[in-house]
Order: C-alpha cells, then sequence, then structure tokens
C-alpha cells in the first residue's frame, strides 16, 4: 500500500506541514502510521480525508464543526457543496464583470462619472429587476431580454448605440438642431440599427419606444436625458419624411 510523508503531502495539497501536525495534535487528521522515529506516513484514505478538510475549509466553516461533518458527510456530497458554493461565487463574479463592464460604458457616454452613478448602479444591480420587461407579453420578453442593448454587455449593437448617443449629446450642446444632414444621418442610422436590432418589427419597435420614455424609476432601464430623447424622436421624423 502506497504511503505519502508529511513533506510529499505538504507538497502536493500546498498545505504547510505545520497545519498536518495540528491537525494530528487536534486529532482532525491522524497519520495511519507512524514509524519508531515519530515519522508520520498518510494513506490514500488520510489523503482524501485531508481533501475533505480542504473543501470544508473552503466554505469557511470552522474547525469543530469540520470535525463533526468529516465523518457524516461523503466525500461526493462535500464535492457537490463545493460545486454550489462555486457557483454562487462565479455568479457574484458576473455580476461584478457585468457592473464593471456598465461603468466602462457609462464613462463612453457620460466622459466622467458621479459617485451617485456608481452607487445607483451597485444598488440597482442588487436590488431591482430589470422592470422594463414586466412591460411586454411574455413571449415578446425572452426576445427582447436578448436584443435590448445592456451596458453591462461589449457586444456590436451596444457600441452602436453608445455611439449614437455621444453623437446626439454632441448635437445638443453645438446647438445642432435635429432638423439638420447631421441629425438626418443619425435619424437613419438608428432606424437601420433598429430595424436589424427588432428584426423589422415595427409594432414592437413603437412598443418599446413608448417604455423607454417612461421614469427611469419605472423601467430601469439606464436614464436618458428628455433633450436626447426628443432629438431622437426629431431626427427620426426628419429621416423619415
Amino acid at each position: 500500500m502506497k504511503q505519502w510523508t508529511t513533506g510529499e503531502v505538504s507538497k502536493q495539497r500546498n498545505v504547510s506541514i505545520r497545519t498536518l501536525r495540528y491537525y494530528d495534535q487536534v486529532n482532525l487528521l491522524t497519520p495511519s502510521f507512524k514509524d519508531e522515529n515519530g515519522r508520520r506516513y498518510y494513506s490514500e484514505k488520510d489523503l482524501f480525508r485531508l481533501e475533505k478538510i480542504i473543501i470544508l475549509k473552503s466554505l469557511s466553516l470552522p474547525l469543530d464543526t469540520i470535525r463533526d461533518l468529516l465523518d457524516k458527510l461523503s466525500y461526493k456530497q462535500i464535492l457537490i457543496s463545493h460545486h454550489n458554493y462555486l457557483q454562487e461565487q462565479l455568479s457574484q463574479l458576473q455580476t461584478s464583470i457585468s457592473n464593471t463592464t456598465s461603468l466602462i460604458n457609462m464613462i463612453d457616454l457620460e466622459e466622467s462619472l458621479s459617485w451617485e452613478n456608481v452607487i445607483e448602479l451597485v444598488e440597482n444591480s442588487q436590488n431591482i429587476p430589470k422592470k422594463w420587461i414586466d412591460y411586454f407579453q411574455d413571449d415578446e420578453q425572452s426576445f427582447l431580454q436578448e436584443i435590448i442593448p445592456n451596458l453591462s454587455n461589449n457586444d456590436k449593437t451596444t457600441q452602436q448605440y453608445i455611439a449614437l448617443l455621444r453623437r446626439i449629446e454632441w448635437c445638443i450642446e453645438n446647438n445642432i438642431k435635429a432638423e439638420t444632414d447631421e441629425g438626418f444621418q443619425i435619424g437613419s442610422k438608428l432606424i437601420a440599427l433598429s430595424n436589424d436590432t427588432f428584426q423589422g418589427d415595427t409594432e414592437l419597435i413603437e412598443k418599446f419606444w413608448e417604455v423607454r420614455k417612461l421614469p427611469v424609476e419605472e423601467t430601469g432601464l439606464y436614464p436618458i436625458s428628455e433633450d436626447v430623447l426628443d432629438f431622437v424622436e426629431r431626427c427620426i421624423t426628419y429621416a423619415t419624411t
């Protein structure tokens, strides 16, 4: 039967020799064999017990609790609990990535961020669902959730909308009217992009646009100023007449 020394186990599992000796002292993990010189040797069964201890420690459980659970839970049960824990960590990490991406895109839109915007984003991601989706029928919701640009994404469509919004804000700042060549170009690009995004469903485009104009507190959508919304409506009208 193969056996491993304390040094070998320490190296393989990145657990200090001092920790392994402490586990032995508190009867948490006692090596199956010790020679006459006190040299410890671990069996394969011991190593599986150590693995269970390492996993349970990663769940932030105290050693007393780990000792109580070691003989009550199988290795598979502990692996399943660790898998669930990792899934939760993954979900939190994905949320953090999404929030960070949103902040990057918000900087692209606004050029600077206020602390209020950062706090609002964090609070919205934690407490507020995508309320805007509730304004649509069930068969529309799954479709919309996939196609609607989201600041937490970095896809091509989202970047195109961001670029158009910045262009509109530049026009407003420089007193360029929607009823100009610049407005016509913006309106034409918005129409083409919307048709592509909504796959030509004009009824759904109109329905979403009405929701887009509702107060942000009701929809949870990224806030767009009334000036920008007004410019969008006017330049689209100008481009289609």
